[in-house]
């Protein structure tokens, strides 16, 4: 009983004392028994240990060598740590680090702790081993009530830290306020420079820190640089921090101009400058107003610079155009700027907002002065030419009567003036030689093109942002349509001018028109690549594939129903989105990335063209689909065209590669070129046929009594359809009697074709060989098409895709098909006197060996019609009556003659070319120019 007694006692001592075990001797272990009570505070358990023992309170201990009065200090134990200070703990003993009790303490915060420091001397000053001292991380932190007690202490409150950094500077960094106005309050110097010449204000602007700058502004602080001459300005730009350029500006307003010429400095990021331009821009009308002013001015002294042959192009050109872009930017969101145009001066209001653009008016009209001097040179040269072009044409270097020319230096400042005399006299070069005037002419224009196209591609920037969206201004396209032959001629020189400058020619079709057939002369590489440069050019990631996507923006389908439930997470998902990337997942199934998306595309591909939902058909050939008059038996036909539409839209748009294949009218439709009756052989060879039959021959004499109207079936059952209005009673043969009391559809007196009724006629069979195309190819499936080109024009602006023609659509969706060259020479036939061995022939297999994949592609899609060589080779390419092999037959050669192609027959008309080099030069020229040159046999 008593030995039981005795236990409970010892327990009962113990757990008040809240300890059990006494407190080891050796300081490593003794620490680690410490550590949590004083992280804690348990003073009084901490206190009985440390009693009776031998523990040295200073030990250091763990990897960064700190004391017991360390972690007392940073987690705030203020019991435990005046215990540990009481027993002798050293106040300013210092870490593997350098820091202090006092560091820690201050660096969080931990002001009773700081209090207790100080009261048993710690030392205010001590830096760690980066320089800094408990001031300044109460800079860092802004804790500004804790500063106020420790400033009282404080020797120098300008110590610096090993980059000579004081508390001003970072807590001007950090954006404190009222820690900076303590520091302030305190003496600190607010000019002080750091090693880099920084000073507080420096350090306020790199960070954006508008009220801390304010402050210092407020106070006197100077406006200096560093010593590599950054100022404080520049900082805030390149940030992009308006509001820190706005306090800049108020105190030293000369800074105004200084950000306006920032926009001629290429280093800087436009959108930072945009950014900073915008919120001034938006704190009142005067100050917007200035701020365009000033730009156009800028703009327009540039752009003489640009015009001055002297002058370096790139740099000029450069800066010219992004003073422009930033101008327009500004411009547009200005404070409540209008959106409908009516205020915006393009239609020559003379209101606050359209007389900023008056400097740049000055540019304006020495663009049209150049261009109307070229103008003039070209005609004073053109002597027997009758086209303008033909004179930009002939062979660089070379003069008028075929004799070389010396390198033409480019004149001085003065030959703007120079030019303009006109006088066909010669004139001395920058070297002081003589040049004929034609010759003078044509130099002019190659060292002036580029710079002009510049200042066009300003002016139409200008002009575009005075508009409302969408439309083009009615004053540029005036300019295009007076000097169009002049920019033609720039073109035709440097076709790259048109990707470089002439960007208006995708947003408005009057002017692209004007320019279709040299675009479509360019290389099909350059044009895919200015299709997704303009593509992409308003999204914010151009490599927008690889985005990540947002768990919502996922398209969930299911496998067994991909086509349904695909149309129905299309139809509600956000355009804008899908436009940036795409993340397809099938339910069920933790599968994702692009092959998934690749997967995707390729089984919708397929699912577009089952006939269980009718929207197709397949082709004559049995390899290409055209939309199926009769799809309404699916009543949603309508919305699956318009998914079909934009299916195919999202994979050009993210260069995603379908696995169908269209009829060369369907690719016509998308592009907007008109069908002919060339196209009906995809669908029905043998009408093709008959449809060249009543063109080739005269069926006055026939008794067909055909009118322009037409049976079609329909559902089964045959219909009378007019061609036009009142076409029933209108015959297609008609006698002479009756002619001659007409006019022709054209509008025209039929006595003004022919003396004879001939041509009439050739007109009215032309007519009705066009209308029954159209009702064909066109009018019976206009509403499945308008549907598709709903949804496909959601991804796919109409003005972009008319780069291509109706060949290059299929590559860019469908891919570019392998093709065996010693297959395609295995299977062709020779006729009209051409055989294997012939030269030519081994020279057009040498060429066909030699040029590149995509222009074996176009050479195929040239003869045959397709870009795809069918399932087995080329023993089973098709041709409009059954399997035609690929056929070459022999033309008489003339200068200048090209290839053509029958592709009914799949027959290459090869002119008997006299060397190989022509031959290639000849076919290549045929291949880029499109679909001219084709024939229908």
């Amino acid at each position: 009983m008593e030995r039981a007694m005795e236990q409970l006692n010892r327990l009962t001592r113990s757990l008040r004392r809240a300890r059990t075990v006494e407190l080891p001797d050796d300081n490593e272990t003794a620490v680690y028994t410490l550590m949590p009570m004083v992280m804690a505070d348990q003073h009084r358990s901490v206190s009985e240990l440390l009693s009776n023992s031998k523990f040295d309170v200073n030990y250091a201990f763990g990897r960064v060598k700190r004391s017991l009065l360390h972690i007392a200090a940073n987690c705030g134990s203020v019991e435990c740590l005046v215990l540990l200070l009481k027993k002798g703990a050293n106040p300013n003993y210092q870490d593997i680090s350098g820091c202090t009790p006092l560091h820690l303490a201050a660096r969080n915060g931990q002001k009773k702790c700081m209090s207790k420091l100080l009261e048993y001397s710690a030392d205010v000053n001590i830096c760690n081993n980066e320089g800094l001292t408990a001031i300044h991380w109460l800079a860092v932190n802004g804790r500004t009530e804790l500063l106020h007690d420790l400033v009282q202490h404080v020797s120098d409150v300008d110590v610096e830290d090993a980059m000579g950094q004081t508390a001003l500077h970072v807590a001007c960094q950090n954006g404190h306020k009222t820690t900076v106005q303590c520091l302030l309050d305190s003496g600190a110097d607010i000019n002080r420079p750091n090693v880099s010449g920084a000073t507080p204000l420096y350090f306020a602007c790199s960070h954006g820190q508008r009220d801390t700058a304010q402050i210092l502004l407020l106070r006197g602080a100077k406006y200096l640089s560093d010593k590599n001459g950054v100022t404080p300005l520049d900082l805030c730009v390149q940030g992009g921090y308006g509001e820190t350029c706005e306090v800049l500006i108020q105190y030293h307003p000369r800074l105004f101009q200084t950000i306006i010429q920032m926009t001629q400095n290429e280093d800087l990021r436009e959108n930072m400058l945009r950014q900073v331009l915008e919120h001034l821009s938006q704190q009142s009308e005067s100050q917007y107003l200035k701020i365009l002013t000033s730009l156009a001015e800028v703009a327009t002294t540039n752009g003489h610079k640009l015009l001055s042959i002297s002058s370096n192009y790139d740099a000029q050109m450069k800066s010219l155009l992004r003073i422009v872009r930033i101008f327009c930017h500004v411009f547009r969101i200005g404070p409540s700027s209008p959106s409908n145009g009516i205020d915006m001066g393009y239609n020559g209001n003379k209101t606050p907002r359209s007389q900023v653009f008056k400097p740049l008016e000055l540019l304006w009209h020495s663009l049209d002065e150049w261009l109307v001097l070229i103008a003039t040179e070209l005609m004073k040269n053109k002597k027997d030419s009758t086209d303008i072009t033909s004179i930009l044409l002939k062979q660089k270097g070379q003069d008028q009567d075929g004799t070389s020319i010396p390198p033409f230096e480019p004149p001085g400042p003065g030959s703007y003036e120079n030019l303009s005399t006109g006088t066909g006299e010669s004139k001395p070069d920058a070297l002081g030689g003589k040049q004929e005037a034609s010759a003078d002419c044509q130099d002019v224009i190659s060292m002036t093109a580029n710079r002009l196209s510049a200042v066009i591609q300003a002016f139409y920037m200008c002009c575009s942002c005075q508009m409302p969206p969408g439309m083009t201004s009615p004053r540029f396209i005036e300019f295009v349509c007076k000097h169009d032959e002049v920019l033609k001629c720039f073109v035709n020189r440097n076709p790259k001018i048109i990707f470089d400058h002439f960007h208006f020619l995708l947003e408005c079709p009057e002017l692209m028109s004007r320019f279709m057939h040299i675009i479509k002369a360019q290389p099909f590489k350059d044009r895919c690549e200015w299709f997704y440069e303009h593509l992409h050019s308003g999204q914010p990631d151009s490599d927008m594939v690889h985005r990540p996507v947002n768990e919502n923006d996922i398209l969930l389908v299911h496998r067994d129903s991909i086509f349904r439930s695909s149309c129905e997470v299309v139809s509600k998902a956000n355009c804008a989105k899908l436009k940036q990337g795409i993340a397809v997942r099938f339910h069920g199934e933790e599968g994702m990335g692009q092959g998934v998306v690749r997967e995707w595309f390729d089984i919708l591909s397929n699912e577009i063209v089952n006939p269980d939902y009718a929207l197709f058909t397949q082709s004559a050939d049995g390899t290409t689909f055209q939309p199926n008059s009769n799809s309404s038996v699916n009543p949603d036909h309508l919305n699956y065209f318009r998914f079909a539409g934009q299916i195919l839209g999202l994979a050009l748009n993210h260069r995603q590669l379908v696995n169908i294949y269209f009829t060369r009218s369907f690719y016509k439709h998308i592009l907007g070129i008109p069908v002919n009756y060339q196209d009906v052989a995809s669908i029905d060879p043998e009408y093709a046929k008959n449809l060249q039959w009543i063109l080739d021959n005269d069926i006055s004499d026939l008794g067909l009594e055909l009118t322009f109207s037409v049976e079609t079936d329909v559902f089964g059952a045959m219909e009378e359809v007019p061609l036009k209005p009142g076409g029933g009673s209108i015959l297609v043969t008609q006698n002479n009697k009756e002619i001659e009391s007409q006019k022709s559809d054209f509008g025209i007196p039929v006595r003004s074709l022919s003396s004879s009724s001939s041509a009439y006629q050739q007109q009215l069979m032309a007519e009705y060989v066009q209308l029954v195309t159209e009702l064909r190819m066109t009018r019976a499936i206009q509403p499945q098409i308008n549907a598709f080109l709903q949804g496909f024009h959601m991804f796919i602006p109409p003005s972009l895709i008319q780069l291509f023609d109706e060949y290059e659509l299929e590559l860019l969706l469908s891919g570019m098909p392998e093709i065996d060259v010693s297959d395609w020479i295995k299977n062709t036939e020779y006729t009209s006197g051409y055989e294997r061995e012939d030269p030519v022939i081994q020279w057009f297999w040498e060429v066909v060996e030699d040029i590149t994949p995509e222009e074996r592609v176009l050479l195929l899609q040239f003869v045959t019609g397709s870009s795809r060589v069918p399932h087995g080779g080329f023993a089973n390419i098709m041709g409009g009556s059954g399997l035609q092999n690929f056929t070459i037959a022999a033309v008489p050669y003339t200068p200048n003659l090209l290839p053509t192609s029958s592709t009914c027959i799949n027959m290459l008309k090869l002119p008997e070319y006299p060397s190989k080099e022509i031959l290639k030069d000849r076919l290549l020229v045929a291949l880029h120019c499109g679909s001219y040159g084709y024939t229908m046999a």
